[in-house]
């Protein structure tokens, strides 16, 4: 098993120092990205290998995106979202400058709610108003005890006394619709 990067040394913890980040952000210029565990050591940091990980994803970056998200990039989160469930690293893959992070912080603060009122069960992206409902969203479901002839007893999806949806278009609605395809990354003989 490997041993804490950070076993009972003296490291700082808690709020990064304006100094710390120059000396974190010149070493990683410099040298670039490596080990972790060794960066801290190397910098003259007195940190943990993951402390500086995160502060370097997450805040140094030089090609990190500041501000508000666009409505462009809500769209983009949001068909993403419906395609690949909660996998923040894969989507924020597609928004250049944003972090996983920071994808998943506004999709929980922001666009949840925003789909919320838009009558949009942002688990499925299924149109409907029975949000506490689990077992379907937006079907009816037969609340007796008994079955019904002429459907299946757990699944209300292949029930046959449920009807379609009335209107499920909302123009509010981004198209989900999205081509992705995912797959390796592409060499480039580095």
């Amino acid at each position: 098993m490997r041993k804490p990067c950070c076993e009972k040394k003296k490291t700082n913890k808690g709020a990064w120092s304006k100094q710390e980040d120059e000396k974190l952000t010149q070493y990683i210029q410099k040298h670039g990205e490596g080990s972790w565990r060794s960066i801290p050591l190397a910098a003259g940091l007195h940190r943990c290998g993951k402390s500086c990980r995160l502060r370097w994803v997450n805040y140094l970056r030089p090609d990190l995106k500041r501000g508000n998200f666009g409505e462009d990039e809500e769209d983009l989160i949001i068909k993403l979202h419906a395609l690949l469930g909660n996998r923040w690293s894969l989507i924020a893959g597609r928004l250049p400058g944003r972090t996983d992070n920071e994808v998943k912080n506004y999709w929980n603060t922001h666009l949840k709610r925003k789909l919320i009122q838009m009558g949009v069960d942002p688990n499925n992206h299924r149109i409907g108003h029975n949000f506490g409902n689990t077992k379907s969203f937006g079907s009816r479901i037969n609340t007796n005890d008994q079955p019904s002839e002429n459907s299946h007893s757990d699944d209300p999806l292949l029930d046959s006394t449920s009807e379609p949806e009335s209107n499920t278009s909302c123009s509010a609605l981004p198209d989900l619709n999205l081509d992705l395809t995912i797959g390796l990354p592409i060499s480039l003989g580095y």
